[in-house]
């Protein structure tokens, strides 16, 4: 058992990742592939294409063959042994889709391994020869006309955990339908990135995963089922066009730790696969991402990158139009909710830059920032029921929709003005006050997706920004966790916790008196050393302060709606 390896893939937008771990959790092998870099010849720019005239981001599905062969080959350099390879899973960029032709399983069984994957899997096997990526935003008027159809954003997103995004496949499927009638036609079946990856592994083609479905606007979370009217609407308003769709889209694995079968014996020719070895279902980046440490009920983790994101774990299934929820990748009765902003790090250091021009930094580029931001009371004030609020969009945000721009207001008990030039110091107040509106705008739409208080027990901090004490530490007195802010590493997260599930699928016990499954968090948790994995970076709940910060959110939402209107 000692030298079993269990291996994670990671099919992303820019580049696909492996790694290979043994049962102690350990790293053994990784390595990675830059589709830029590595598969030139395809000339994608971070790895995709663009139409901005019609706001079309996509890329070619060969690109993704070609590149599995040079990471094969990488890892194969790299000395793995694969022999010893027990699962494999792995994690594709959401919402993506492959539209496969009638002849692709069987070219997928018959693959001769004296030839690489590029050689033989070279466009014949699909109707379509690329995928749309979840930055394109050409389907408006399709999701336009699956909320009026369906009743609307709220409606939308109690049925599918989202309401309808530009991104998601089913609006994607709509428009590929109307768009190439005759290539929709002579689609076979369709698979999400995740699936696909699946299938090029199996040799035939997998079911789509269950928490990777939910980034389709076409699943009844609810009553785990494709959703009839949906589906009919995408397919053309036909209850023949509804049976055809649903043929295309086939099975939804609901067991994320399944056998879905070997590994396709190209693999065991070529490269020394042991026969035994099998394919777990594949799931989307951002489940897999909660799969890299033993994610607890009520926990979150924020990511604090160029955008924003935060993900948490929760067995409440709570919807809105301001964020997803989708069904957990391996848990049965919990869920994982996401939030997506576009303003995250740019807009931290626009502020810290015009800090640094009145204030030059005595040390790292951050410092004048950050002395600014703790040495500031919460909210801008030192007593009293005044606070000071401020919204920070350079980009075009998505929570909420809005436009770009900088609103700062004074909220005392009774009303909310736009601050004047004595009532801010501006851009030393601005230090503080942009971590508070991006930790409050978090916490006033996780909130219902936590306990009935709306504190989670842990906040998991990683990318760029945990490494900054003062962004932890408001971050940790807003959030108000009982346990506490923990910083993780996690550059290869979803290629980890996609190797993570690997394990457990081969491993979890069943429960004789019930027969269900050891669960993914109480597996992981066994086998977590916390002392290396994480370290803790603020103490998290402080009586008092996390209520006072509760206690301002009315007026912080009325904040982001006179943002959202303003002209």
């Amino acid at each position: 058992m000692n030298d079993d390896l269990f291996l994670g893939f990671d099919l992303s937008t820019q580049q696909i990742k492996a790694i290979a771990i043994n049962s102690k959790l350990q790293p053994i092998i990784e390595a990675n592939v830059e589709f830029d870099v590595d598969t030139p010849e395809y000339l994608t720019k971070k790895g995709v294409f663009t139409n901005a005239e019609r706001q079309e981001v996509y890329a070619p599905v060969v690109m993704w063959i070609k590149a599995f062969d040079v990471l094969l080959g990488k890892l194969q350099m790299a000395g793995l042994d694969f022999a010893k390879v027990k699962c494999i899973s792995g994690a594709g960029q959401q919402h993506g889709s492959v539209f496969w032709s009638e002849d692709a399983e069987s070219m997928l069984a018959s693959l001769d391994s004296e030839k690489t994957l590029a050689e033989q899997l070279d466009g014949r096997q699909f109707s379509h020869d690329m995928s749309p990526n979840w930055q394109d935003h050409s389907t408006g008027k399709e999701c336009d006309a699956i909320e009026d159809t369906l009743g609307g954003p709220e409606k939308i997103a109690q049925l599918t955990g989202s309401k309808a995004h530009h991104r998601f496949t089913g609006p994607q499927i709509m428009r590929f339908r109307t768009l190439h009638p005759e290539k929709y036609d002579k689609t076979w079946r369709i698979s999400l990135v995740s699936s696909f990856f699946a299938s090029i592994l199996l040799g035939k083609i997998a079911p789509i995963d269950v928490s990777d479905v939910c980034g389709m606007n076409l699943w009844d979370i609810p009553n785990s089922k494709w959703n009839d009217e949906i589906v009919r609407l995408v397919a053309g308003g036909t209850e023949a066009g509804k049976v055809e769709l649903l043929r295309k889209l086939g099975e939804v694995e609901l067991d994320g730790g399944k056998d879905l079968g070997p590994i396709s014996n190209y693999y065991v020719r070529r490269f020394g696969f042991s026969s035994d070895c099998f394919i777990t279902p594949v799931t989307g980046d951002n489940p897999a991402t909660i799969l890299a440490l033993p994610l607890r009920p009520l926990d979150v983790i924020v990511s604090l990158g160029t955008s924003t994101t935060l993900l948490v774990s929760t067995p409440v299934y709570k919807t809105s139009p301001s964020y997803h929820i989708f069904s957990h990748p391996t848990t049965k009765g919990l869920y994982m909710g996401m939030l997506c902003y576009c303003n995250g790090s740019l807009a931290r250091e626009k502020v810290r830059d015009e800090i640094n021009v009145i204030s030059p930094p005595s040390s790292d580029s951050w410092s004048s920032f950050n002395e600014a931001a703790l040495t500031s009371p919460p909210l801008g004030v030192d007593s009293g029921n005044t606070s000071k609020i401020g919204i920070y969009f350079p980009l075009p945000e998505i929570i909420p929709d809005c436009k770009p721009g900088v609103w700062r207001f004074i909220n005392d008990a009774d009303s909310l003005h736009n601050a004047s030039a004595e009532e801010w110091d501006i851009p030393t107040a601005d230090a503080r006050t942009i971590l508070e509106s991006q930790n409050l705008s978090m916490r006033l739409r996780a909130g219902p997706m936590l306990s009935s208080t709306g504190q989670p027990r842990r906040v998991y901090v990683v990318g760029g920004g945990s490494r900054n004490p003062a962004i932890c530490e408001v971050t940790g007195q807003i959030f108000g966790p009982t346990e506490g802010v923990f910083k993780l590493e996690l550059s290869n997260a979803c290629a980890l916790g996609s190797a993570y599930k690997a394990l457990w699928s081969t491993q979890r016990m069943v429960d004789s008196s019930t027969g269900e499954y050891e669960t993914f968090d109480d597996f992981l948790a066994d086998r977590w050393d916390e002392s290396t994995m994480i370290a803790k970076v603020d103490v998290g709940y402080r009586k008092g302060l996390w209520e006072k910060y509760g206690e301002v959110l009315p007026a912080f939402e009325t904040a982001e709606k006179v943002a959202v209107e303003s002209k």
